[in-house]
């Protein structure tokens, strides 16, 4: 199943799309004998202020103007798409873990269980929201923890309706963060043990901590400066210290897009003095390898990591549900 749509036919979607507050990136990642292969891309930038990514609020200010840079991104891309595969900002939905001591059998049990749940901390009614979860840890004493994304079924609309403006169909719709997720769990080396996720936008920084395959830690904050981000990361420590029975992460990825110039490679220096542990950079060439006429660089890589995470999710399992 999708996040927050699903289709009937089980072939992958032609495209990944991912629109962003500052640009709309394209990807088509194909299938080769020796696996993932991203094919093609382009991505376009977006005037300031037609996407404003807000959990309660309007996000696309100017569908045309986003509708048109992104058919101006497949053009330069050659991409002809039909059906793709959309990812939105983590800032247009809300991410928990919820935790309950017996989990009932039948699924639409547990459904009203989960939106009953989330609903106490919803910043809109939960009944016009989409909700969707997918199963995280369990605990030795039969208690199981779900991760849960909601949205406001309107914003979501807005998105789905640049695809629609630009003749496309999104039938999977995931969160940026949450892909790159996808993409590190696709990869050649999938960590077995506790790991670290920094996924820096111009908007906001998300951090995910897993343990094995499985997330047990989700914090978002809309804010994009090197304080807030040192703030962040201290506080996820300490909580996963003190309340995950966390010992040290065996390995730290850290990556994003929008910052402005050095700001990656000064949170990484702060993450490895803090942590005291080396950071990897995010790198989606370890889930799809690039055609010879795609040229690696650090800004590209940031690119396509969304992307290529989404396009390994229709591909597979998932993190998200």
């Amino acid at each position: 199943m999708s996040l927050f749509a699903s289709w009937l036919a089980s072939s992958p979607p032609d495209a990944a799309i991912e629109i962003a507050p500052e640009r709309v990136s394209v990807a088509v990642v194909g299938e080769r004998s020796r696996g993932l292969v991203v094919q093609a891309y382009a991505s376009e930038p977006v005037a300031p202020g037609a996407v404003v990514a807000s959990l309660t609020s309007l996000n696309i200010h100017n569908r045309t103007l986003v509708a048109d840079a992104l058919r101006t991104a497949l053009d330069r891309a050659s991409i002809r798409a039909r059906r793709v595969a959309l990812v939105i900002p983590d800032l247009a939905a809300k991410v928990s873990l919820v935790r309950f001591d017996t989990v009932p059998s039948r699924r639409e049990d547990l459904d009203q269980l989960v939106r009953w749940q989330v609903k106490k901390a919803s910043p809109f009614p939960i009944e016009d929201a989409v909700v969707t979860w997918t199963p995280a840890a369990r605990h030795s004493d039969g208690s199981a923890e779900f991760l849960v994304v909601s949205a406001r079924r309107d914003i979501v609309a807005e998105y789905e309706a640049v695809c629609e403006q630009a003749k496309l169909y999104a039938g999977l719709v995931d969160l940026s963060t949450l892909s790159i997720v996808n993409l590190i769990l696709g990869g050649k080396d999938v960590p077995q043990v506790d790991w670290l996720v920094v996924h820096l936008r111009p908007d906001y920084t998300s951090i995910v901590i897993l343990r094995g395959e499985q997330v047990i830690f989700f914090r978002n904050r809309p804010e994009g400066d090197q304080e807030a981000i040192a703030d962040l990361v201290h506080q996820a420590a300490m909580y996963y210290q003190d309340r995950l029975q966390g010992q040290r992460f065996a390995r730290v990825f850290l990556g994003g897009t929008g910052r402005v110039g050095g700001a990656v490679d000064s949170a990484r220096k702060n993450l490895e003095e803090r942590l005291g542990a080396s950071v990897e950079r995010i790198d989606p060439s370890h889930t799809a390898a690039l055609t010879d006429r795609i040229v690696a660089s650090p800004d590209l890589m940031d690119v396509l990591g969304p992307l290529v995470g989404m396009a390994f999710r229709t591909r597979g399992e998932s993190v998200t549900a």
